[in-house]
């Protein structure tokens, strides 16, 4: 064994991308101390994937006060890349459900403006590639609060700005985007994002996601008219209609916003990552691959980062084996997409409580299990 890979997702709430797969060379060199690893933290677009990106680029972290989807102030973070011009944001940090209590959550007057003010601190520090994250947003004002940040003008009839919110895009009457910020024409954007929902309709952002957001079977009438409204004035205004688009509708319609004025691009997330962390590169002339994540079973084949990172091993018939805290009973499914075993790091029965505590331990546990029986088999 000369070249060994290890990339896998985070296991929440115990261990990140990083720490697992530190974990997992720790246990493999107890068998093959001579062999080369390589360690690419993964991500599949959503929590953790600032991290991960910034770890294997050699990056780091940028944290800065933003507003937050209530308006007040709030700490908010991004990752700049080891390439110096590229910046990962996970909307979520900025506006994100987390920055507001469940009693207090409002889409109809909630904000996407930190989201613009983090993606105006990346501009303002050279990044000209934008990777956005889609997902736990507390917003349904279609991306206008960020846009509103980065310069763009929504006024109502009067020639005022509108107010933040959802419910404020039935005030628009002109869009202005004379004085956007100067670099963000030199910037390209790409959205992570694993949702297919339009802006409108059952399927929409509102009906599907505004529930979980606060928003009233009452109030969801108001945010899609609204909606309805702000789509409407934007054809009129010249700009191409995208109300119907795949993604339109994640994060409170910040999809259909991006697609619409920063000409942004829709990825899976786990493809974007795939190209951010060179994986590929990475995995040639290897000689085996390891990935997993905390929970491995039927829905780990639907963007996730264990099969993302065994179709990029199959691309050169690498082996693959992947690890979780736990293996459901349908997880052999897996194997029909690259994966070719799978193991759990659970020793014995233990509590949750437990099994987070002791992930560290049982990941350098399986591991060393895993290459021991490896070696036998190579003797």
């Amino acid at each position: 064994m000369k070249k060994i890979v290890i990339a896998p997702d985070s296991f929440k709430e115990s261990l990140t991308a990083l720490e697992v797969a530190q974990a997992v060379k720790a246990g493999f060199q107890t068998v093959y101390p001579d062999a080369e690893y390589v360690l690419v933290p993964m991500a599949d677009g959503g929590e953790g994937t600032v991290e991960a990106l910034v770890a294997v680029t050699d990056g780091k972290i940028v944290r800065t006060q933003v507003t937050g989807p209530a308006g007040n102030q709030v700490e908010a973070h991004y990752g700049l890349l080891g390439d110096g011009n590229t910046a990962v944001i996970e909307m979520a940090s900025a506006s994100g459900l987390h920055h507001v209590a469940q009693e207090e959550r409002d889409p109809c007057t909630a904000t996407s403006r930190g989201t613009g003010e983090l993606v105006r601190h990346a501009l303002d520090a050279g990044v000209r590639h934008i990777i956005v994250g889609l997902g736990g947003s507390a917003t349904n004002d279609a991306g206008i609060g960020m846009l509103m940040s980065l310069g763009a003008k929504f006024s109502d009839a009067q020639g005022h700005s509108i107010k933040d919110g959802g419910a404020a895009l039935m005030e628009v009457a002109t869009i202005d985007l004379s004085e956007l910020h100067p670099a963000m024409a030199e910037c390209t954007f790409e959205v992570a994002c694993d949702v297919d929902n339009p802006l409108l309709g059952e399927r929409g952002a509102t009906e599907i996601f505004g529930p979980q957001k606060g928003a009233t079977a009452q109030k969801r009438v108001v945010l899609e008219k609204a909606l309805t409204h702000l789509a409407d004035v934007i054809v009129k205004s010249g700009y191409s209609d995208q109300r119907n688009t795949s993604g339109a509708g994640a994060a409170g319609g910040m999809g259909f916003g991006m697609m619409t004025f920063m000409k942004a691009t829709f990825k899976p997330g786990i493809e974007i990552v795939v190209e951010a962390t060179n994986l590929k590169e990475w995995v040639k002339g290897a000689d085996l691959v390891i990935t997993g994540e905390g929970r491995l079973d039927s829905q780990t084949i639907f963007g996730k980062t264990p099969i993302g990172v065994a179709k990029t091993a199959k691309l050169y018939d690498i082996p693959v084996i992947g690890i979780a805290g736990s293996l459901s009973a349908d997880v052999a499914v897996v194997t029909e997409h690259g994966i070719d075993a799978v193991f759990s790091i659970m020793p014995r029965v233990m509590t949750l409580k437990e099994a987070f505590a002791d992930a560290e331990e049982n990941v350098i546990f399986t591991a060393q299990n895993i290459a021991t029986v490896m070696a036998m088999q190579a003797k």
